[in-house]
């Protein structure tokens, strides 16, 4: 079984879920958390993460972290050696997020409350940055808390962009359309 594979089963979305969504934690559809936020689609969150491929020992940056499901399936693929730094905007969500990752064992995480600016840039660069809502243009500072050799992988607008920063200021993009997210606050 691949490391994808078995993060996904050992970390069930469940228990990211408000107790009202958790019979529904099954369908492969976004469900809401609350405050206007969603625990994205099985299968959406799937690609995203094959895309970003993270492996044993990175950092990695998680923004819009929200039940803490994203971050909890990076916190298995990274392993003990590994360390995801997840921020949030909502003020609930920072709580409920972190107490789900918390109650299902996550101890490679740290939490933090997003302020003004994207990102955490206080802890970058970051091998990996995965975001978790969409932005109507690609951020550039999280383009300057990624490493070189670093990839990101951010909705915006309709697509999921993937990209790769190849040198201090040179990035590769792909795109892949057709994808719908809940607005990055």
């Amino acid at each position: 079984m691949n490391s994808l594979n078995r993060a996904f089963k050992m970390v069930t979305r469940a228990g990211f879920l408000p107790p009202a969504m958790q019979d529904a934690s099954d369908f492969d559809a976004p469900l809401p958390i609350g405050y206007g936020q969603t625990n994205s689609q099985p299968s959406t969150v799937r690609l995203m993460l094959a895309w970003l491929d993270p492996r044993p020992g990175e950092k990695i940056l998680d923004v819009g972290y929200g039940s803490g499901w994203t971050t909890a399936l990076l916190a298995n693929l990274v392993g003990p050696t590994g360390l995801v730094y997840a921020v949030e905007k909502v003020p609930e969500l920072v709580r409920f997020g972190a107490a789900n990752c918390r109650r299902f064992g996550v101890d490679n995480a740290r939490f933090f409350a997003a302020g003004d600016s994207v990102g955490l840039a206080d802890f970058a660069p970051y091998d990996r940055i995965l975001v978790s809502a969409a932005s109507s243009k690609l951020p550039a500072e999280l383009l300057k808390q990624l490493k070189v050799d670093g990839t990101m992988v951010i909705p915006i607008k309709h697509s999921i962009a993937v990209i790769t920063k190849t040198g201090a200021d040179h990035y590769d993009s792909v795109e892949h359309p057709g994808f719908v997210f809940v607005p990055l606050v």
